[in-house]
């Protein structure tokens, strides 16, 4: 049994809890919010024994085992140092930190303190991602990787009439690329590695995030393109292609339906069942790790966390995009 405390009263906890309440080993046992009342509001449904509104208390405490993360992009970093330090093995939310500097932070936390840290980034664990890294060689030499990934958020018509929520505050370091473009980045990172250069682009908003934008990378064989937004809709897949064929992601943040095209007409269907919500699988790997005694995933890996986090970071300097965390 792996006793599980979450920091983040919000709606994705919500899913993560209801998708981990899947899995045998996990328990739900505390809850931590900087206001007792939204804390015990928010255990309440799950019967939660433990109520923290002081995040040393919690890292202190003996009655957890593991801590989700999913609070502001800002505080990931010093969040999961605290509970890291106190032996606590950490699942943090996309994306695990502000810059590359706190990643390495957390990482080297990690290691010092024996304990687990992974990013809880659901696409590269999910079954159809896999289905996609162990049939990629189907489609002979890729030569692009194309990714989109446009939503327009439910918080930015009050941001146009004048309320300025978390979710487009630099402060918090968050906008399109961080919180909707890592969706893009980490497979793409998954697969084919480091890139050889990055360029980006954006539609900045007054508050000082970026409401869109796009990237491009440059491999030795390959490109890559991923566009992003918080501020408009797109609903066209995503795609892999190669000299052979490519392959039809029907969305990168979540594939449900991937196919291969191949250059002579035909389709092959490489979907694979996927019955559980699509958060289950990243507790699961973090759950299965610990009950192995593993320290860190192969699939969300330190490195493909380091990786990313440095690629945003150039794009987010091309760009003229800087958080407070930045300095």
């Amino acid at each position: 049994m792996i006793r599980f405390g979450v920091i983040g009263t919000n709606w994705i906890t919500e899913r993560f809890i209801e998708a981990a309440s899947k899995i045998e080993e996990f328990k739900l046992e505390a809850v931590y919010s900087r206001s007792e009342e939204r804390a015990l509001e928010f255990g309440q449904p799950y019967n939660v024994a433990h109520i923290y509104t002081d995040l040393t208390e919690m890292a202190k405490s003996t009655e957890i085992d593991a801590v989700y993360i999913a609070s502001p992009n800002s505080f990931h970093a010093s969040q999961a140092i605290a509970m890291m330090e106190n032996g606590k093995h950490v699942l943090c939310e996309k994306p695990l930190a502000s810059n590359q500097r706190e990643v390495e932070e957390m990482i080297t936390c990690a290691k010092e303190n024996g304990v687990l840290l992974m990013e809880a980034l659901k696409t590269t664990v999910l079954p159809n991602f896999l289905s996609i890294q162990e049939n990629l060689q189907k489609i002979g030499t890729v030569r692009r990787y194309y990714a989109s990934y446009c939503q327009y958020s439910s918080r930015y018509d009050r941001y146009k009439e004048g309320e300025i929520l978390n979710a487009f505050k630099p402060e918090f370091s968050n906008g399109a690329l961080m919180d909707i473009g890592v969706y893009g980045v980490y497979p793409l990172v998954a697969l084919f590695g480091e890139p050889k250069s990055v360029k980006g682009q954006s539609i900045m908003l007054n508050s000082g995030v970026d409401g869109q934008g796009s990237l491009l990378l440059e491999y030795d064989e390959m490109d890559a393109v991923i566009t992003y937004s918080k501020i408009t809709n797109s609903y066209v897949p995503s795609e892999i292609q190669g000299e052979n064929g490519s392959i039809f992601i029907d969305k990168i943040h979540t594939p449900e339906k991937v196919e291969i095209r191949y250059r002579d007409g035909s389709i092959e269907d490489i979907t694979v069942k996927q019955d559980q919500p699509s958060m289950y699988y990243e507790a699961k790997e973090f759950i299965d790790l610990l009950m192995t005694s593993q320290y860190e995933s192969s699939l969300n890996s330190y490195s493909n966390s380091f990786i990313t986090a440095t690629i945003m970071e150039k794009a987010r300097k091309e760009m003229g995009i800087r958080y407070p965390a930045d300095n």
